[in-house]
């Protein structure tokens, strides 16, 4: 299990984007590195497997179950966040290696989840209502309290960065000749290091 690993269980929606991204760049900036079911693209790795190995090698999970409306197509909600957050927790709760572990869960509005995942009625589930810099905020005192390490910046300071680097995206990724829907995981983890080590030079 690497200290320096964290493990982003999030949906992956179209309208959940910009969270998601928000996501990456707290941790990137808080000196640790995001992981996530996305960061390989192998057709002959069998997904269940790799969100397995990610779990087992990340000390920390930030899980965000909040996406719960039913899907337009099938009329189903879907299940992956609270399905990959069980196995984060289970892996804590019987893995002794794993016992190390610490997670931040978030919902959209607090007590909320007690409707749909009642069995975590005893987690401390953190209410981000929507909003990317509260989101941020709250990710950002959390990896620096479970961490205990004193480099983590605060989350405002997080917040404004992520909005000049939001504000730069799209003239790195045209002198990249790229787009926005080109971008891939790696390509966001990447411009984002890029842009935060020319911010430091």
């Amino acid at each position: 299990m690497n200290s320096e690993d964290v493990f982003i269980n999030c949906p992956f929606s179209d309208d959940y984007d910009q969270h998601f991204k928000a996501i990456i760049f707290t941790v990137i900036r808080s000196g640790f590195i995001p992981r996530c079911a996305r960061e390989d693209d192998d057709g002959g790795d069998v997904r269940f497997e790799k969100i397995c190995r990610i779990i087992a090698e990340s000390k920390y999970g930030i899980h965000d179950i909040s996406k719960t409306e039913l899907d337009e197509a099938s009329g189903l909600p879907r299940f992956n966040m609270p399905f990959e957050l069980g196995l984060f927790l289970g892996a804590k709760k019987y893995a002794p290696e794993q016992v190390a572990k610490k997670a931040i869960i978030f919902d959209r509005a607090a007590y909320r989840y007690q409707q749909f995942i009642s069995d975590i009625a005893g987690q401390d589930i953190h209410a981000h209502e929507g909003d990317i810099r509260r989101l941020i905020i709250d990710i950002a005192a959390w990896l620096r309290r479970a961490s205990r390490r004193k480099t983590v910046p605060g989350g405002q300071v997080i917040a404004d960065e992520f909005d000049n680097f939001a504000r730069d995206l799209p003239i790195m990724i045209e002198a990249k000749q790229l787009s926005l829907v080109d971008l891939t995981y790696a390509d966001d983890v990447g411009l984002m290091t890029e842009w935060l080590a020319q911010k430091n030079q």
